[in-house]
Order: C-alpha cells, then structure tokens, then sequence
C-alpha cells in the first residue's frame, strides 16, 4: 500500500513515502511541524517537507489521507 494526501476540493493526490499513521500525524500537527522546521538548521525529512507545501497549497480546502494499492 501508498499512502498520500488528497484535496477533496480540487481532486489533486501527493502520494508521500510514509504510512497511514505517520501522515495523519502530520496532517493534524501542521502547526507544530512548522514550528519545528523554523527553528532547525538540519531541515525536515523530504516527506514532512512534501506534506508541509500540499497542505498550504490547499490551505481552508478538505484534505484527507488516502491509500493505493502499489
């Protein structure tokens, strides 16, 4: 299975390389990701990063967790 986030709004799909658990996180602690990617000098994993610019690209819209069979 993959795993990514969908816009319910628009339709667009970024599949990310990490589980179902790991991108709900994510999708419900932007805030503290964010923050955190502030004050790091070594940067967030490629998949946080990922994650972070599909949720400000479809900031206010309905964004949910989907999976694929690969």
């Amino acid at each position: 299975m993959r795993y990514g986030f969908a816009c319910e709004d628009c339709g667009e799909v970024r599949i990310l390389g990490q589980g179902l658990t790991h991108l709900r996180w994510l999708r419900d602690r932007e805030h503290i990701v964010r923050e955190v990617d502030e004050h790091t000098s070594s940067g967030l994993e490629t998949w946080m990063s990922e994650g972070l610019a599909f949720l400000a690209d479809h900031r206010g819209h309905p964004v949910v967790v989907i999976s694929e069979k690969s």
